[in-house]
């Protein structure tokens, strides 16, 4: 696992940027100015150092510069940030043998990992270009027409004929009665046979009653 070297004055970005790059599975060290850096580097041989360049006793510059003329540090790997824009600042840190000059009002920090990585190698550019698509030969403009799709017709519904309404049934009349003299079935009475009349008794030659 490669090792990363911090060096930077402000407390607050130190911090940020050491757990940024530990996040990536680098060892990170760090230091708050250049002579502290120097030493730090001699003993923990780191394989990158990302190094501010306006700090207080030893500025990046003559770090870079005394790690480059010391045989136990000349190999790291260095890169520098700055607020200085100026060319002939990005010159000098190139004369000394920076790897990397990044201006940190031009850079983010994920600019910062890319770059740790590119420098040491162990992954490639983190945008990768994106393969061509090569596009057809003409792209119509217009949208295509839809084929005219024939229209079913709805089934016809025959007409309802209305149910006449029934007629009023004239009234059935009562039937006549029948007069027993008018049918020629008519049975005619029974006579009724004629009573004899009764004898007076005579009791004594006087009449009873």
């Amino acid at each position: 696992m490669s090792k990363v070297m911090v060096v930077e004055d402000d407390a607050s970005l130190r911090e940020i940027y050491s757990i940024r790059i530990t996040a990536e599975g680098y060892d990170v060290v760090s230091a708050g100015d250049g002579e502290e850096a120097l030493a730090v580097a001699v003993r923990e041989k780191p394989d990158l150092i990302l190094s501010d360049v306006m700090m207080p006793k030893i500025s990046g510059f003559d770090m870079l510069d005394i790690l480059r003329s010391t045989p136990e540090t000349a190999n790291i790997k260095v890169i520098m940030m700055t607020a200085l824009s100026a060319e002939d600042q990005r010159q000098r840190g190139e004369r000394l043998g920076a790897d990397r000059y990044l201006v940190k009002s031009q850079v983010g920090i994920e600019d910062v990992i890319n770059s740790i990585h590119e420098v040491l190698g162990d992954r490639e550019a983190s945008v990768a270009p994106v393969a061509q698509v090569s596009a057809p030969a003409s792209i119509p403009t217009a949208p295509a027409e839809v084929p005219n799709i024939p229209t079913v017709p709805s089934p016809a519904v025959a007409p309802v004929t209305p149910v006449p309404t029934p007629a009023a049934t004239a009234p059935v009349a009562s039937p006549t009665p029948i007069n027993a003299s008018e049918t020629p079935f008519a049975t005619s009475p029974t006579p009724t046979a004629p009573i004899a009349p009764v004898a007076p008794q005579v009791d004594n030659g006087q009449p009873t009653a």
